[in-house]
């Protein structure tokens, strides 16, 4: 956008009355100018935005682009830029209202008698614009503003004829205009646009950049607030490019050849780099090694106290028991007796002795001595002398007697049970120290070997036991452990489906000896009581498995675990890595880096471009720019082919979407492949593709022929704006 002047009232004052307004009222820019000179005065978005204010709470209506930190002091939440255009057609005349108010009144056209324009307009509108739009305009400049007189003009057309005053172009060609959200072919025959030849296709510079916000944002999604449609745009005009072969292009950048690396463009975000943390000085490390070393003191001190203060509760304790012994030691009566130990809140002497012996341990730990085990009490004399009445038989015995040998029998059991199992547990105790005798033998003659055999015990019993759980909770309902709901396990191994198959079995025939006799043709069950043990059988619960029961795998892996714990500091258990696992602190998150702000093009320069020849991309199914110049020859069956050949010479490139690198290159491909073999094709750019549709109408609204060419409001107050249907738009241009 080039520079904006603002009109002053000494610049007014140059103008007379009949000094025509040239109004290029594009889709994307708004510009306004006097009739003659040779840039327009005026140049703005053409958006229109009404947001209220944040103190009175006031509409106030705001054209064109402002400065966003004036935004601040109003509500922005409720509307939005709107524009007038849809598809290069004005629709939106209330938002066209507030933009010709402000382009008038920044021009200094208006007059003191409520915003009256006393200047002929020419506006610019679109090839084949609908005769509703042009009524409508047309409408909002007589009614409201008063003109004198209006005409409306091509642009395309008015461009091509201020580039043939300057020789760019031939008097026969095509004019190929890329507007802001449409692309239009019009070709031109001697100096006169041809309407029933002209074509659009509804892609322009907006589709190209929004493509681009949309591309960046999803590619950049942390950076999607700094990718704004302005940004875009901006990035669009300085840095996007037209691919001579698109397909080609792809293969560079797929390669990550040098030269796309080359052809990547890096745009850096404002970025502001943490602070650097200082190593700790020595002192500094000195002072927090003192203080550490207070608090472990300070520590170290409360424990002492805490332990001193329980010892002395232990010793009170201990002392109170020890009285309460004496005490019952000195009761002579039972009464006495029961009076100390209801004031002691115990039931019985064991009771208290208990207790006595349960705190002289703790009392003894709390001390750091080693504790006493309490063996015990045998006595020296035979079975026969602590159970008399077990080898005595019944007949010989009292009622009394009986029970009296039955608690014996029952006793007597108890203990030899006892010694058996302390008999057991000293055996198995010698063969452990025995067995850890021989390994600690094989360990101190090979070391290296001993800790290779423990890992590879420990790895094979790691592996047996989760084989073993795995098949565990592989069973299924209909009792096969692969879960593959046949009869057989591919695995070969055997499922806890499986293995209580024989037990469900048992049940199953006891169930049916139970209900059916078949050896007798009557129901005889219970009639015996032996029947009745099978009630005890098929309530016995077939899912309780052994999982209470101490595994010998489980017990041998924690005894391998438990010495390569002791040998092998690198050495990290299961239950242990399933800890550190839980345990494990998130990973901290990478400090920032400059490269993490830079938002990096490569791909996208000429991808995003690309839409205005495959528009199909973005899910718009129409011609590509490059097909539309054929589709209107095809529109022009009566030209002869020599006539089309000498316009295909003359292809004018306007328009702001035409500023991209490499479009010449590419449409000239494009085109010739659609034309005939050596047929001559020449393509050049506008002198200026955005401002020589305002000079170019500058020119011709300067000229005698314009006043010709108006549609008067003399002629709008006899014959309305339907007589707009029968105007002829200015197609015959200026000499």
């Amino acid at each position: 956008m080039g520079e904006i002047r603002i009109a002053r009232q000494t610049d007014y004052d140059l103008f007379s009355p009949t000094t025509p307004i040239v109004i290029d009222n594009g889709g994307s820019t708004f510009r306004i100018g006097w009739a003659g000179e040779s840039d327009p005065r005026i140049m703005f978005r053409n958006v229109a935005f009404r947001p209220r204010h944040r103190s009175t709470g006031e509409t106030v209506t705001v054209v064109g682009e402002h400065d966003p930190a004036l935004f601040k002091y109003f509500d922005c939440t409720r509307s939005s830029w709107r524009s007038p255009f849809d598809n290069n057609v004005v629709y939106q005349f209330e938002i066209m209202e507030y933009v010709l108010d402000y382009g008038f009144d920044r021009l200094g056209a208006s007059s003191s008698m409520a915003g009256k324009v006393d200047h002929p307009i020419l506006m610019t509108e679109c090839i084949c614009n609908p005769v509703y739009s042009r009524a409508k305009m047309a409408e909002l400049l007589f009614e409201t503003y008063g003109v004198p007189s209006v005409a409306f003009g091509v642009d395309a057309a008015f461009s091509y004829k201020y580039n043939q005053n300057l020789g760019i172009c031939a008097e026969d060609g095509f004019a190929l205009s890329i507007g802001f959200m449409t692309t239009h072919s019009i070709p031109i025959l001697k100096g006169e646009p041809l309407p029933e030849g002209s074509c659009r296709t509804n892609v322009g510079g907006y589709h190209v950049t929004n493509y681009l916000k949309e591309v960046l944002s999803l590619k950049y999604p942390y950076h999607a607030p700094s990718i704004t449609w302005e940004k875009a745009e901006e990035l669009k005009r300085e840095h996007c490019y037209v691919a001579p072969d698109y397909p080609s292009e792809l293969q560079i950048f797929k390669k990550e050849t040098k030269e796309a690396e080359e052809k990547k463009w890096v745009w850096q975000l404002p970025w502001v780099p943490p602070p650097q943390e200082e190593l700790p000085s020595e002192e500094e490390l000195a002072r927090k090694a003192a203080i550490k070393e207070k608090q472990g003191q300070r520590l170290r001190e409360m424990a002492a106290a805490k332990r001193s203060q329980k010892i002395t509760d232990l010793e009170n304790e201990l002392h109170v028991l020890e009285t309460l012994l004496s005490q019952l030691d000195e009761a002579e009566l039972p009464e006495v007796a029961s009076s100390i130990l209801a004031r002691s809140g115990y039931l019985s002497r064991q009771e208290i002795e208990s207790a006595h012996s349960r705190v002289s341990q703790s009392l003894r730990k709390a001390r750091g001595e080693p504790a006493v085990t309490v063996e015990e009490n045998t006595d020296t004399a035979t079975s026969a002398d602590k159970y008399p009445l077990v080898s005595i038989p019944d007949e010989m015995l009292t009622p009394d007697q009986l029970k009296e040998k039955k608690r014996q029998i029952f006793l007597k059991t108890t203990s030899e049970g006892r010694l058996r199992a302390k008999q057991k547990r000293a055996e198995e105790e010698m063969m452990r120290e025995r067995q850890n005798q021989l390994e600690e033998g094989r360990r101190l003659e090979n070391p290296e070997l001993y800790l290779e055999e423990l890992r590879a015990k420990y790895k094979e019993l790691s592996e047996k036991i989760d084989q073993r759980k795995r098949l565990k909770t592989n069973g299924n309902g209909n009792g096969n452990g692969n879960g593959t709901g046949n009869g057989n396990n591919v695995s070969g191994g055997t499922g806890r489906g499986e293995r209580l198959n024989a037990a469900q079995r048992e049940r199953m025939r006891l169930l049916t000896t139970a209900l059916f006799d078949k050896g007798k043709g009557e129901d005889t069950f219970g009639l015996k009581d032996e029947d009745w043990q099978l009630y005890k059988l098929m309530s016995k619960d077939t899912d309780d498995d052994d999982d209470d029961v101490v595994d010998p795998d489980e017990a041998e892996l924690e005894r391998v675990a438990a010495k390569l714990q002791e040998f092998d500091p690198s050495f990290v258990g299961r239950a242990e890595a399933e800890l550190m696992q839980s345990t494990q602190e998130p990973p901290r998150p990478r400090a920032l880096t400059a490269e993490d702000y830079q938002v990096v093009l490569g791909v996208e320069r000429f991808r995003c471009p690309e839409v205005l020849f495959q528009p199909g991309m973005i899910g718009e199914y129409q011609a590509g720019i490059d097909e539309i110049v054929s589709h209107s020859l095809r529109r022009l069956p009566n030209l002869d082919s020599s006539i089309k050949d000498r316009m295909c010479q003359s292809i004018i490139v306007t328009g702001g979407g035409s500023l991209l690198p490499g479009l010449e290159q590419r449409l000239e491909t494009g085109i010739r492949a659609t034309r005939p073999y050596l047929s001559p094709l020449k393509i050049v750019r506008a002198v200026d593709s955005v401002m020589d549709a305002w000079r170019g109408a500058s020119v011709y609204a300067a000229s005698e022929l314009f006043s010709t060419q108006t549609f008067s409001l003399e002629d709008y107050n006899e014959k309305g704006e339907d007589w707009l249907k029968r105007y002829n738009i200015v197609y015959s241009l200026y000499d």
